[in-house]
């Protein structure tokens, strides 16, 4: 009994390790990925002491982000005809 208890305290160990490295899926990977994408809409590179820029840099991006859906939409009603 003793050792079953063990052993699965060891495998609970192991897979909690495993699980805080990402070994056991891809949500590290996926939220590393949000929270770039995250940090690139909201101009986190631009220069916090210039609200023009933040601005700027903000307004740009959603802007390049709306072409690009509108370009998306467009050419797959074309190749929908």
């Amino acid at each position: 009994m003793k050792d079953d208890d063990e052993k699965v305290r060891e495998a609970r160990r192991t897979l909690d390790r495993i699980g805080q490295e990402g070994g056991l899926s891809a949500t590290p990977a996926m939220k590393s990925a949000a929270n770039s994408v995250r940090d690139h809409f909201s101009a986190a590179d631009a220069d916090k002491a210039d609200p023009a820029e933040l601005w700027g840099t903000r307004i740009a991006r959603a802007l390049a982000l709306v072409a690009l859906v509108g370009l998306v939409w467009f050419l797959f009603g074309q190749l929908s005809q």
